[in-house]
């Protein structure tokens, strides 16, 4: 595992945590392998029933580390954030996810793939792709609309919009607000409590519940081939250049 993604085991339930609170939990390649390998190890285990993704420091995570996700580029669609999409998107045991103050990008698109989400009163949630010159990935641009309506998930994903915990819960993004000075545990009590139960009624539920997104399998496949495609584009390159040189993007000239 990488010493910024945190796993532990807690009876029936393991604890995979962003540990790079220093940097708002941007996540690296290093970061995505490390996901990767405990979604697998839990997939693999007959003993754990419910995987918990969490996070350490003030923020859930603010999307990828433009300089790392930058400087992997050469073979995009081999990148370990696909084969993360695509690990997440096909697992067949639970994940309970706490979100606590900001997320971003990525941070967002894998609560769509995820089972019970759960966050802080000040937690934020926003897309900002086209802010990056990209497209949404993780079958988001499928999923977001079933998830909180067409019309908010285009503010989101074309516009950039912040959905506030407030209107994630209402939405239906999120399934329950906790309160922040307690939250890590009553995250906890709930992947504890979800893990008691009849481990073959929930695996079959959560089948049951995404029994029809080959749709959304194709949909994934076609964004994150558009993806790598606009990594490659002058617009992206003047979003990376703008980040390093500590400026807004300009795209007047396109």
């Amino acid at each position: 595992m990488s010493e910024h993604i945190l796993k532990e085991r807690d009876d029936r339930v393991l604890i995979l945590t962003f540990n790079r609170p220093d940097k708002k939990n941007a996540i690296t390649h290093e970061m995505y392998t490390a996901l990767c390998d405990g979604l697998d190890e839990a997939a693999a285990d007959d003993h754990i029933r419910v995987v918990l993704i969490r996070a350490n420091g003030d923020a859930f995570t603010s999307g990828n580390d433009l300089k790392d996700f930058a400087a992997g580029l050469q073979d995009a669609e081999k990148a370990p954030v696909f084969r993360f999409l695509k690990t997440i998107s096909r697992f067949e045991k639970p994940i309970v996810v706490g979100v606590q103050g900001l997320a971003v990008g990525i941070g967002v698109t894998m609560l769509l793939h995820s089972d019970l989400i759960y966050a802080t009163p000040e937690a934020t949630f926003s897309t900002p792709f086209t802010n990056l010159a990209l497209v949404p990935e993780a079958g988001s641009s499928y999923l977001l609309p079933q998830a909180i309506g067409p019309a908010k998930a285009a503010e989101m994903l074309m516009m950039g919009e912040v959905l506030s915990a407030e209107e994630a819960e209402k939405a239906g993004l999120v399934a329950r607000l906790l309160p922040a000075n307690d939250f890590a545990a009553a995250v906890l009590a709930k992947a504890h409590a979800l893990a008691a139960k009849a481990p073959n009624a929930i695996l079959q539920t959560k089948r049951l519940l995404r029994k029809n997104h080959t749709v959304m399998q194709d949909r994934m496949m076609e964004e994150g081939q558009l993806f790598a495609e606009l990594l490659k584009t002058p617009e992206f390159m003047e979003v990376a250049t703008a980040f390093f040189e500590k400026r807004q993007p300009d795209f007047s000239k396109f």
